[in-house]
């Protein structure tokens, strides 16, 4: 059956209510961000906070700096980033890895490209509920060859969070969430089951495709595309290239956001306290009064 003749499976399908080009931002110490979610034209979309699509070269970084209250996932596409905490949690991921960081109660840590060369990839911000923006700071770490991945019909998924194709990620989502990594052939379709009641998006990274219905326009790389409500994702790649992109979804928290920088909480007052913790050092941040990466 050809793309034109199959219907979508779905009974409600979901189609872009909002299309938002990222455009290229300083951020950090000389690295470039293209910075979809987490600017005045999309401030968020709960339970997102930030998206950015980095490019870091040597000496530039993300030097120092602290995280309270979410979650940050950092998926690497080419290079490599070394991660140091104040805890004495230290690593690289490299190429198709993941680090998903509760920073919880407060973090301070540094992000740097390993090696001399550019290092390129997708940091994601997800909100945390009001009852465990004070947990503890935690990490999962996944290997690239951990992720499990499924081919099919000029479809291929790397499953990082939630479930694609009949596979379900090990990692656990404190705030209940789905992030899939696809690549469609050319003349390839997806068709992508996702809970009703979360919010979700897309972030195309390579190529063109055709999302929601066979008769939308397409749209090209660099763009996230907010998805309206329904039950499934439907996307079609009718160009000649292959059309890599993310899907991105999770459950609502609908709690208030007060956030200032890397500090997200429920009230100005939680604000408050946060920075008064950061500067005096205490409730979470006691080493950082004596930490420095190296």
């Amino acid at each position: 059956m050809s793309e034109s003749d199959q219907a979508p499976p779905f009974d409600n399908p979901r189609l872009v209510v909002k299309k938002v080009q990222a455009k290229l931002q300083q951020e950090g110490d000389g690295a470039v961000v293209r910075r979809g979610i987490g600017r005045t034209d999309l401030k968020n979309l709960d339970p997102f906070l930030m998206l950015d699509e980095f490019s870091v070269t040597p000496p530039a970084g993300f030097p120092d700096h602290p995280h309270r209250g979410f979650e940050t996932v950092t998926y690497m596409l080419e290079g490599g980033i070394t991660h140091q905490d104040f805890a004495g949690h230290k690593g690289t991921i490299g190429p198709g890895d993941v680090q998903w960081m509760t920073a919880g109660r407060g973090i301070i840590h540094s992000e740097m490209p390993a090696g001399g060369e550019t290092s390129k990839g997708l940091q994601l911000w997800i909100n945390l509920s009001s009852k465990d923006k004070m947990i503890e700071p935690s990490y999962q770490e996944l290997l690239r060859e951990d992720i499990e991945r499924v081919e099919k019909d000029g479809v291929d998924v790397r499953i990082i969070a939630g479930e694609s194709m009949g596979i379900q990620s090990p990692v656990y989502t404190r705030t209940p969430a789905m992030f899939l990594d696809f690549t469609l052939k050319p003349r390839a379709q997806m068709h992508q089951s996702i809970p009703e009641s979360w919010n979700s998006f897309v972030y195309i990274l390579e190529g063109e495709g055709v999302f929601g219905i066979p008769n939308s326009s397409p749209v090209a790389a660099h763009h996230v595309l907010v998805l309206g409500p329904g039950d499934g994702l439907s996307v079609w790649n009718r160009s000649s290239k292959a059309l890599r992109y993310v899907l991105i979804a999770g459950q609502p928290l609908n709690e208030p956001v007060v956030q200032y920088g890397p500090f997200v909480m429920n009230t100005q007052a939680e604000i408050d306290r946060t920075i008064e913790d950061y500067h005096y050092s205490k409730n979470g941040f006691e080493m950082a009064k004596y930490w420095r990466s190296q």
